[in-house]
């Protein structure tokens, strides 16, 4: 039932931002933090943000991360692919992530995208990087939580999520 949800969910965000329309009430920013922990949990961004070399950061060993190149089996996530034009791809991530619950675009670039994501009950928050290589019709993905062991999945979901949303909208796009 939950992945039912959430496949409806990503599917009414992107016909919302493909058709100008305002956001659907229940994508809406949640500020609902349980009183007292409001910035408890946040953490502090990681030094290794970022592009090095031309690769996003590897995965450390715990199971709250993951990262489309050069990871083990556990933290390996496929990049996003599209085809043609690489500033129409990096504005629809854009546009998918002004529409992602709680979640603000901190950083951008021209091959370039950092987000953070808070949680909504405890206000855990996870950053999560878009690349978009000059040579390649990929964009590159890293999703990882700040804090904690395990994030229960909540990465993986959001970049499946997110590839999604692209997808549909690259195919609506195309179709206009």
């Amino acid at each position: 039932m939950r992945s039912v949800l959430s496949t409806f969910l990503t599917f009414a965000l992107a016909i919302s931002i493909m058709v100008g329309g305002a956001v659907p009430a229940f994508a809406q920013p949640v500020t609902a933090t349980l009183p007292g922990l409001a910035g408890k949990f946040t953490g502090t961004r990681p030094d290794n943000i970022g592009i090095t070399e031309g690769h996003l950061a590897g995965c450390p060993t715990t199971p709250n991360c993951v990262v489309s190149q050069g990871a083990d089996a556990d933290h390996a996530i496929p990049p996003i692919l599209y085809e043609g034009d690489r500033t129409v791809a990096r504005a629809n991530i854009i546009n998918i992530l002004g529409v992602v619950p709680r979640t603000k675009i901190v950083e951008q670039t021209d091959d370039y995208i950092l987000a953070q994501s808070e949680s909504r009950l405890m206000g855990f928050v996870d950053d999560t990087e878009f690349y978009f290589p000059v040579d390649e019709k990929v964009v590159q993905v890293r999703a990882a939580a700040r804090m904690g062991e395990s994030d229960l999945g909540v990465n993986r979901r959001r970049i499946e999520q997110i590839r999604l949303a692209f997808n549909d909208l690259t195919k609506r796009t195309a179709a206009q």
